[in-house]
């Protein structure tokens, strides 16, 4: 069973928010707790893959991909692994989800332009084991990726 959220991780995990970048001291001191507790938790997510990568917080568009899209994807099953294997070799594929119910696979991915859109959805579908795919252009982003509001929040099951 994967460990929860304490009070100490909340607030951790809020002063890093709010500040990425700030040092183990400067955390200590936002947050009122004792710098070895700071660097233990802080060693603790890194082990336990909590954080996630520096990638995260790059902006394709700064790397000269301004567009991005989903591509829903349907599979031959059998060939599932493989073609996950063949998507993570393309490297305008940023994600893939899987997926149940009527499509397979959730596919983000970025692109210079619509050419290179088109490019990218192409290969994709050339995929052995890709049956369908269906690509859905990201206009603007409405709701930015979040997280802090699940911070300390009450458990819906009461729990």
């Amino acid at each position: 069973m994967q460990r929860r959220a304490d009070a100490i991780d909340a607030a951790l995990l809020r002063a890093l928010i709010d500040d990425p970048d700030a040092t183990n001291i400067a955390v200590a001191e936002a947050t009122g707790l004792a710098r070895n507790t700071v660097r233990s938790r802080l060693s603790r997510y890194a082990e336990e893959q909590t954080l996630r990568t520096f990638e995260r917080r790059i902006d394709p568009a700064f790397l000269g991909y301004p567009l991005s899209a989903y591509v829903v994807t349907k599979v031959t099953q059998r060939k599932l692994t493989s073609v996950s294997q063949a998507l993570g070799d393309i490297p305008e594929v940023i994600e893939v989800q899987g997926l149940s119910g009527l499509n397979d696979l959730l596919v983000y991915v970025v692109a210079r332009d619509a050419d290179d859109l088109y490019r990218v959805a192409g290969r994709i579908l050339a995929t052995d084991g890709v049956k369908r795919t269906n690509t859905g252009l990201v206009m603007r982003e409405l709701v930015s990726y979040r997280i802090s509001q699940l911070i300390g929040a009450p458990d819906s099951r009461g729990e």
